[in-house]
């Protein structure tokens, strides 16, 4: 029996989101944590590092629980630089791949912040800078040709680069460099990265996001063979909770709350599948 645990991209709600609903199912005897393989894209890069490196989910559901005070300035999307990006991604008349490098150029020429500077603020995240023994996973897109690429601790790129860069959202982020290449968020592949875990005979998705692609997330599902799966995505007390910018971290203690609410209503549910 081999158990996959797939964690979605959502930003800092969705940080917060799953990190409630990880911890509420550990509390209610389900713990997804003891995954054999953990596959991470954006959000999801930051929480399972810290699944896959130990982390203690309580204290990080602290954290995430405090209150914030509105950073000023702008901290959502831009909302025309976002809408063109969807607007490439979702359009099936273009090649999924050529759509992924149309949305890599605007990545690269977007005013951002300073890729240092972002790789700082991710290592306020991460509990350690190297990479964990356990089967991890992170899913980064090639900014030059649109090629999906996924790291693992076998890879050249340091954690802490693999993780930024599968967090970096086009336009609002800096590409993240690795080696000769820059690489920008894994959720430009759009869906949740599940089809990554073939060969799993458990499998449990994770999806902040999953309102945006579910139908390409189930799919992704169906075609890793796996005999139990089980799709987790934030209901609508949820969706209010996080708000309509998935980067605003004053929703985060609400996501937080959301997540440990859900885990108690599905923990039956997760139980079934995860057995």
């Amino acid at each position: 029996m081999t158990k996959a645990l797939v964690l979605g991209g959502g930003g800092v709600t969705g940080i917060a989101w799953h990190l409630g609903l990880l911890h509420g199912l550990q509390r209610a005897g389900v713990p997804l944590v003891d995954a054999d393989t953990i596959i991470g894209t954006s959000a999801g890069s930051v929480v399972g590092t810290l699944v896959a490196s130990g982390a203690d989910l309580e204290a990080a559901v602290k954290v995430q629980a405090q209150e914030v005070v509105a950073p000023p300035g702008r901290s959502g999307p831009r909302p025309g630089q976002w809408m063109a990006t969807m607007a490439a991604l979702l359009d099936p008349s273009i090649p999924a791949r050529e759509a992924r490098a149309r949305v890599g150029a605007m990545a690269l020429a977007a005013t951002t912040v300073d890729e240092q500077k972002w790789l700082a603020r991710i290592g306020e995240l991460l509990p350690t800078r190297e990479w964990p023994a356990r089967d991890l996973r992170l899913v980064v897109v090639d900014t030059a040709d649109g090629q999906d690429v996924v790291l693992t601790a076998a890879s050249s790129a340091p954690l802490l680069q693999a993780v930024a860069a599968s967090c970096a959202v086009p336009g609002l982020m800096p590409p993240v460099t690795i080696g000769d290449r820059r690489f920008m968020d894994g959720g430009v592949r759009i869906g949740a990265g599940a089809d990554l875990a073939a060969g799993a005979s458990h499998l449990v998705v994770v999806a902040p996001m999953a309102a945006l692609s579910r139908d390409r997330i189930l799919d992704e599902m169906a075609a890793t063979g796996a005999a139990h799966t089980l799709l987790i995505e934030p209901d609508q007390e949820a969706l209010e909770a996080f708000g309509g910018n998935f980067m605003d971290p004053v929703r985060r203690p609400a996501a937080v709350r959301a997540g440990l609410r859900q885990a108690d209503e599905l923990a039956d549910a997760v139980r079934a599948a995860w057995s």
